[in-house]
């Protein structure tokens, strides 16, 4: 199974467009030599992105400012001493734990102990998934402490892993190899719960299905082609876009148009308690999943939505290269030249104006409150300008977008490594 794209990672470089148009593609670059030169030249070209991590701006665990690591110089010899008489150095180091063993040089931990802390956390596998998109899988549900921690493992196994692909239970908290263990025993496999997450495209949501339910992948996708027995909206192309992204419980009895129209119907209950009349429901969910592959963290959804809103009131190209790869039928994050000049693309935003012809994912319930309500605000361009935390630049001329594009160059150069956690 082709592996979902994250639209965080940099595509390869896009001409200058026309000056008269403001475009998220603003400076020609050569082809990239690196993932990180591709970062850096589609950093200059579009106005989207994500980042790893939930939630923009400055995060927990953020490094201090220099002010407070002077202070923690000047007073963690006086906290040990105090401590010793007083317990006063176990509040510095559970406070200060990162800080301090940084200054005594002590390596920070990277891995969890133990068999994990007994909250469940689903994590899915697919088809075709690299022991990277494993490792990552892993850190984003909260089983390993981080991405190295399993990653690293793998590296040293004597022999390569074959993962099956499903939903596999695991628990929050779980040591790399605990994880891994658990990942290669059959009877954590999930077959009674379907789990879809935001994001996914349909072919992979009936591989998903598939894997899950044993229901023969040919056999789910006759029953998605059969568009007329959802009641879908006559303008949608296909079911992609209309599977409400959830986990379902099954019993096994279910047949494969019986498990789609489940999520569909689901999904329409939600646009219906959101207030989405059925006439509009195929716009909004078109525009909802656009903004669930390019919109990064969830707390800048309505912001991103608040772009793409305005470039389509004023009649911008979006210039989405989500849409350019859907439509060309791929799988990867790059876009060529010729693939954004393929007028034959109807998925194609950076020929054809306004809106793709229909959903490019699977929105969430955040997506599509952003679609609806979009963040008042002036902005045409948005970058990722911090990839630890999601930190995302919303600018409104193209100069203020080249200065935060600037910005993002730099912390990838400053942050070489950070190529490896993807």
């Amino acid at each position: 199974m082709a592996h979902e794209p994250s639209w965080d990672s940099i595509f390869d470089p896009d001409p200058t467009p026309d000056s008269s148009t403001p475009s998220v593609t603003q400076v020609a670059e050569p082809a990239p030599t690196s993932r990180r030169e591709a970062r850096e030249g589609e950093a200059r070209r579009r106005g989207g992105g994500n980042g790893s991590g939930s939630a923009g701006g400055a995060r927990a665990g953020s490094r201090p400012s220099k002010r407070g690591l002077l202070w923690l110089k000047i007073a963690l010899p006086l906290v040990l001493v105090i401590g010793a008489a007083g317990g006063v150095a176990a509040f510095g180091w559970v406070n200060y734990n990162e800080q301090v063993r940084e200054l005594l040089g002590i390596p920070l931990a990277i891995d969890y102990e133990g068999t994990g802390n007994g909250v469940e956390a689903i994590v899915t596998v697919r088809l075709g998934d690299l022991g990277s998109d494993v490792a990552t899988e892993l850190h984003d549900a909260g089983v390993t402490m981080t991405y190295d921690a399993f990653y690293d493992l793998l590296v040293a196994q004597a022999d390569n892993v074959n993962f099956v692909p499903g939903n596999f239970s695991l628990q929050k908290e779980m040591s790399a190899q605990s994880a891994l263990d658990a990942l290669l025993d059959p009877a954590n496999k999930i077959t009674d719960r379907v789990l879809l997450r935001e994001g996914v495209t349909l072919p992979t949501a009936l591989e998903l299905i598939s894997e899950t339910t044993s229901i023969p992948l040919a056999e789910l996708q006759a029953a998605a082609a059969d568009l007329p027995s959802f009641g879908l909206p006559a303008e949608a192309p296909s079911l992609e876009g209309y599977l409400f992204p959830a986990t379902y419980e099954l019993d096994g009895t279910e047949t494969a148009q019986e498990i789609l129209q489940r999520l569909v119907t689901e999904m329409f209950a939600r646009l219906d308690s959101a207030g989405v009349a059925v006439e509009d429901r195929h716009r909004v969910l078109t525009l909802a999943a656009l903004i669930q592959k390019e919109g990064g963290p969830e707390v800048d959804f309505a912001k991103v939505s608040r772009v793409f809103t305005n470039r389509l009131n004023d009649g911008i190209l979006l210039q989405s290269d989500a849409t350019v790869s859907y439509g060309a039928g791929s799988t990867s994050i790059f876009t060529t030249d010729a693939e954004r000049a393929d007028d034959s693309n109807p998925y194609n935003t950076y020929v054809h104006p306004g809106l793709p012809i229909g959903p490019i994912s699977a929105p969430g319930a955040a997506a599509i409150d952003a679609a609806l309500n979009p963040v008042d605000g002036p902005w045409l361009f948005f970058v990722l300008v911090n990839g630890e935390t999601g930190e995302t630049t919303f600018s409104t001329t193209v100069d203020e977008h080249d200065a935060a594009v600037e910005v993002w160059q730099r912390w990838l150069r400053d942050h070489p490594e950070w190529d490896t956690g993807e």
